[in-house]
């Protein structure tokens, strides 16, 4: 969503302080904007979620090494069945067979490997938004905003939503 549109929907804002706040909060590192490829746009048609069991003086060696792949789109540890999780995109599910049994597998530290073919992804973290809810003054339910006026800005309370969230997209202007 363009910043003249953040600032018409809330109203009593202005564009400029809409893309102030955005830097801000940019510069103070609550979001980060970057492009996004889409895998499928360059022949990667195949996307699966690998979950690695690893010895556990290996778990961070072994995150570390599956980052450095890049077809490796995502890489996490974590706690439960699997000790590490990645995601890895491919042009077919032979080059992703190839390159978990052949490249992951053979990681010092690796233990066994997972592999489930994601045939569809209805919500990446790039579309989460940040509920309204995680902004909002839980005691008044109310959500901070400023009004410019000419004397400065004037700090004002607005009743929101609690089911409503944030889009942040600077896209547009």
């Amino acid at each position: 969503m363009p910043a003249s549109e953040m600032a018409r929907r809330i109203g009593g804002i202005s564009e400029r302080v809409i893309r102030y706040r955005i830097e801000r909060i940019v510069k103070e590192g609550y979001i980060q904007i970057s492009a996004i490829t889409n895998p499928k746009s360059l022949g990667y048609s195949v996307t699966a979620d690998v979950f690695l069991e690893v010895e556990s003086g290996a778990i961070l060696d072994v995150a570390k090494k599956t980052s450095e792949y890049d077809c490796v789109s995502y890489v996490a540890c974590s706690i439960g069945e699997s000790d590490i999780s990645i995601q890895v995109v491919g042009h077919d599910t032979d080059e992703v067979y190839q390159f978990v049994t052949e490249i992951i597998g053979k990681i010092p530290g690796v233990r066994k490997t997972t592999t489930s073919i994601v045939p569809l992804v209805l919500k990446d973290v790039y579309q989460w938004r940040i509920p309204k809810a995680a902004c909002v003054n839980r005691n008044s339910r109310t959500i901070k905003t400023t009004k410019e006026s000419r004397d400065g800005n004037n700090s004002t309370q607005k009743p929101i939503d609690a089911d409503e969230s944030i889009k942040i997209d600077t896209f547009g202007g």
